[in-house]
């Protein structure tokens, strides 16, 4: 389903670009595309965090999308426009391809099969919830479209979150609302300390269970490993409790 989606709003400046190799920030980050800017912060529209699925199991949260994500998503935007796809089909497409993508992707479901989640969910890896098992999860970020600081992807450390008015709001009239959409009984997953943050904010609001000391699964996160070692027997037990009420 659909949420809030700008697509239509936007698709005139979409089909303005043409179809190449690869697409580069001079292609995107362009006022054709601006949605918001405030100090150093810019925030730009990407078409694949406005299909959401309300039937998931799994909920993973990050920051906000980055540059190889929001490049991502356009391509295959770009390459759908032109074919029999309805507009939640091409949306639906360019999630399952820019969620998490590349490296991050593959760190992330390492540490999520050692915790225990493929167990869990009765499936041979966690890489199957991005493919044939898509349908069991559904991916997003606090700040829902991607932000960059002078340029550079938004790590949500400076300016912190709190600071910014522009972020604030995204999160409490964007995020929240698609929170309302999902199941009780679905595990958040939220990536790295900044995202945390703001599920445990939120928890007295919803029944959702969540973990705890999650790495961040990007490269950048030279914390990644440290952080996972200390975590780990948390992060299993609490995949295996939420399993347990699944049954």
């Amino acid at each position: 389903m659909l949420f809030q989606a700008k697509f239509l709003e936007f698709l005139p400046a979409l089909k303005q670009l043409t179809w190449q190799d690869s697409l580069e920030k001079s292609d995107l980050l362009t006022h054709s595309f601006l949605l918001e800017k405030e100090n150093n912060l810019t925030m730009y529209y990407a078409p694949h965090n406005e299909y959401i699925n309300p039937d998931a199991q799994v909920l993973i949260v990050g920051i906000t999308p980055g540059w190889k994500q929001m490049k991502t998503a356009y391509t295959k935007v770009i390459d759908s426009l032109y074919s029999n796809e309805t507009e939640e089909q091409i949306l639906k497409q360019a999630k399952l391809a820019a969620s998490f993508s590349g490296q991050m992707r593959t760190n992330l479901v390492s540490m999520l099969d050692q915790c225990g989640l493929a167990d869990a969910l009765d499936i041979p890896t966690t890489g199957r919830l991005f493919t044939s098992h898509r349908f069991r999860l559904h991916t997003t970020s606090i700040i829902r479209y991607p932000v960059f600081y002078k340029g550079k992807n938004y790590t949500g450390h400076v300016p912190a979150i709190h600071q910014s008015e522009m972020l604030k709001y995204y999160i409490d009239n964007i995020f929240l609302k698609e929170l309302t959409y999902m199941k009780e009984s679905i595990l958040i997953i939220p990536l790295g300390k900044v995202a945390e943050q703001v599920i445990r904010e939120v928890e007295n609001m919803y029944s959702f269970t969540h973990l705890s000391g999650f790495p961040h699964p990007s490269g950048a996160n030279g914390h990644r490993i440290k952080q996972f070692k200390r975590n780990y027997e948390q992060l299993k037990s609490t995949i295996k409790n939420w399993s347990h009420r699944q049954i």
